[in-house]
């Protein structure tokens, strides 16, 4: 189905919209942003999209998560709830959000909140001129701690040795996604490698990838997960196995 304009004065630019988009949030643990992340899209995405639908996929989260969305649920029909009964990690996470997506394109981002959903209509620009498949936003400055940061660049220098994917901010949760890139990139990574396959994956399958430009905010609640041992052993054995399966 193609994009379509919405009317506008002859003075003004005419604003992309999408005929339908699905946008997903995996969570763990964000009782204290999930609802305003919810809210957020609820405003944003009927500004680019004619059919909308907005799920939480609450990752085996141990707070009250999974209350909050459910009664956002409950609210508005828009939104529905995807729940773990374990944590699972964020790459099965957003691998539910991806199966759980029933629209032709399909949005992304983390529930902590870090990220402004009105720039949404930067990637939707992307994507309408028809120059790519996956519209990805890079952070023009992290508001992460030094160590952080140090440890996503080491991260991406490995990843582009690796698979020479040149992507400036691989693991940026602000991606725009036609729906057809997964009938050929089938995500197997369970924690954070995922990103990186995605993208490794739907690059050799043959999309088009652009990139833009979007702002990140300091977490307001809750804790910043994603840099524990555990998660960067896993994400190294995970990354040795996707080299080894596509050298």
């Amino acid at each position: 189905m193609p994009l379509r304009e919405t009317p506008s004065e002859a003075s003004q630019p005419r604003t992309p919209r999408l005929p339908s988009l699905s946008l997903f949030f995996p969570c763990y643990n964000e009782e204290g942003n999930v609802e305003r992340v919810v809210r957020a899209a609820l405003e944003a995405a009927p500004r680019v999209a004619d059919d909308i639908e907005v799920t939480v996929v609450n990752d085996g989260s141990r707070d009250r998560t999974g209350e909050v969305a459910a009664r956002l649920a409950a609210e508005d029909p828009r939104v529905r709830v995807v729940s773990h009964p374990a944590n699972r990690g964020y790459g099965a996470a957003l691998r539910s959000g991806f199966d759980a997506a029933t629209k032709e394109f399909v949005f992304f981002t983390d529930g902590d909140g870090q990220f402004d959903l009105a720039e949404l209509p930067r990637l939707v620009e992307l994507i309408a001129s028809g120059d790519c498949d996956l519209a990805l936003g890079y952070r023009i400055k992290r508001a992460d701690p030094f160590i952080r940061s140090l440890k996503a660049w080491v991260y991406r220098c490995v990843i582009r040795l690796l698979f020479g994917l040149r992507v400036r901010d691989i693991d940026c949760a602000f991606k725009l996604l036609r729906r057809g890139v997964f009938d050929k990139v089938r995500l197997e990574a369970g924690g954070a490698l995922v990103s990186a396959e995605l993208l490794i994956k739907a690059r050799k399958a043959g999309f088009r990838m652009r990139e833009v430009g979007v702002h990140h905010y300091p977490r307001r609640v809750g804790r910043q997960g994603g840099a524990s041992l555990r998660v960067m052993l896993r994400t190294v054995w995970e990354l040795l196995r996707l080299w080894k399966k596509l050298r």
